[in-house]
């Protein structure tokens, strides 16, 4: 299932990072943390690059579902009884004491503290269940085994699209304290409210959240035309990205209340920058800062036309075979979804079934056709071929895109000298608008406290 989860998420998502993973200890109990906001989508990922076989916590009406019953105990999930869905509480009892004995064992176990998956852009408040456990099992475990909770941050670019990207973070891990239970095996409610509120804030930590979706959208096309005019900040991993939107939204956050005016003034600039892209058919990233290396840029062009050419007809064949497949995907994963926060999951569940039924239908009308050998063989080759297509594809939009700019360049050098130069003067504003926050006073800053992008 780890090696399924693995590749599952790195055909919905065409970038995946890990980061952290000197933070989590590799033979004492471990408390995973992440935040919620993908539906079933976020444990796959915990289950795939925890480096820990890790059990995860999970609601009781998740186990009566055909098929994502079995799978869940196959995960060796353990079953939380909650009171919005008419459950026996008593039973928890139950699970904190599976719990607790895994943990005992030097086992890791996975919970949303959140207690649910949503779209908002923000932490919900978070569940005491998470402390209780944690605290519960310190007091009983051995003093040379102390549990640890670890903050997993699940960040995604674009968390309901297809081939977009994904970051799962992991954070420092927190200490829990050793305390005296009470007669029903329960901690004291004052350590419980502290550590709750010691894992929200380090949560905060290596999450991206901001009071509105509209927030995040702009701090995301401001870093991405920030980073599109360093070539060098183009390649370089998630997290880094990740950190950067982080200090944007931070500095949002500060200058909003502080200059209003000049802040809007930023986003006008960012949006006539953008429609003009958007006349020209290019994105951020098609725009190359610098000179252009002519000789270079054409042999890079010759290479990957090479490469498209030999990759054009199994790729033509992918397309035809995967295309209807693909076409009902969306659609009906988006109309049953109850949420946005599930689109997601019901996009990898609908593929999962229409996908496989594709390839079979392929191999029976080639095995009538030509016999059961060849019918065999193209049940085998019909997944490939989808492969090749989406990768194909792909490519060739990077060289339609980077296409479109050189003709932009030769044919209107002036319009593409403006797109360089507005960009330059939104970097030289966003740099501004850093300096600025820097010299506000702490109290003013409130929580802005990113660190300056100077030298970026």
């Amino acid at each position: 299932m780890r090696r399924m989860s693995a590749f599952i998420l790195r055909v919905f998502f065409r970038g995946v990072s890990v980061a952290g993973l000197e933070h989590v200890p590799r033979d004492t109990p471990v408390i995973f943390a992440p935040n919620h906001q993908n539906a079933l989508v976020d444990p796959l990922f915990l289950l795939a690059f925890a480096p820990r076989r890790v059990a995860f916590l999970a609601k009781e009406p998740l186990f009566r579902i055909p098929v994502l019953g079995w799978l869940v105990r196959a995960a060796g999930a353990i079953p939380v009884y909650r009171r919005q869905d008419n459950a026996d509480m008593t039973r928890n009892r139950e699970m904190f004491s599976r719990v607790q004995a895994l943990l005992a064992r030097g086992g890791a176990i996975a919970l949303f503290p959140e207690g649910l998956s949503h779209s908002d852009a923000h932490l919900h408040p978070f569940k005491t269940g998470a402390a209780r456990i944690a605290l519960g099992a310190t007091a009983v475990a051995p003093p040379e085994r102390p549990v640890r909770i670890i903050p997993a941050g699940l960040y995604y670019t674009a968390s309901a699209t297809f081939r977009s990207s994904a970051l799962v973070y992991f954070g420092a891990p927190l200490t829990v304290p050793r305390v005296t239970l009470d007669a029903q095996g329960e901690p004291p409610a004052t350590d419980v409210r502290q550590l709750t509120t010691r894992l929200t804030a380090a949560l905060a930590d290596v999450t991206l959240q901001a009071e509105q979706h509209d927030a995040l959208a702009l701090i995301t096309r401001a870093e991405r035309i920030f980073s599109s005019g360093d070539e060098t900040g183009r390649h370089q991993p998630l997290v880094s990205h990740f950190e950067l939107r982080r200090r944007f939204l931070a500095g949002y956050v500060a200058l909003r209340e502080r200059a209003p005016a000049r802040l809007a003034r930023a986003e006008a600039m960012i949006a006539r920058h953008e429609a003009r892209l958007v006349a020209a058919g290019l994105s951020p990233e098609n725009v190359a800062p610098g000179r252009v290396d002519q000789a270079q840029l054409v042999r890079s062009a010759l290479r990957t036309v090479a490469v498209l050419l030999v990759m054009l007809p199994l790729a033509l064949a992918g397309i035809v075979i995967h295309f209807p497949a693909y076409r009902v995907v969306g659609p009906i994963a988006t109309g049953i979804a109850r949420g946005r926060d599930v689109i997601a999951t019901n996009k990898i569940a609908v593929a999962a079934f229409a996908f496989p039924l594709t390839w079979m239908v392929v191999a029976v009308l080639v095995g009538e056709r030509w016999g059961a050998l060849w019918g065999g063989l193209a049940c085998v080759a019909a997944p490939c071929t989808g492969w090749i297509a989406l990768r194909f594809l792909e490519r060739l939009d990077r060289v339609i895109g980077g296409s479109r700019a050189m003709a932009l360049l030769l044919a209107r050098p002036m319009a593409f000298r403006r797109l360089l130069a507005e960009r330059r003067r939104i970097r030289e504003e966003i740099l501004a608008l850093a300096n600025a926050q820097d010299q506000m006073p702490a109290a003013a800053s409130g929580a802005a406290e990113a660190q300056p992008l100077t030298g970026i």
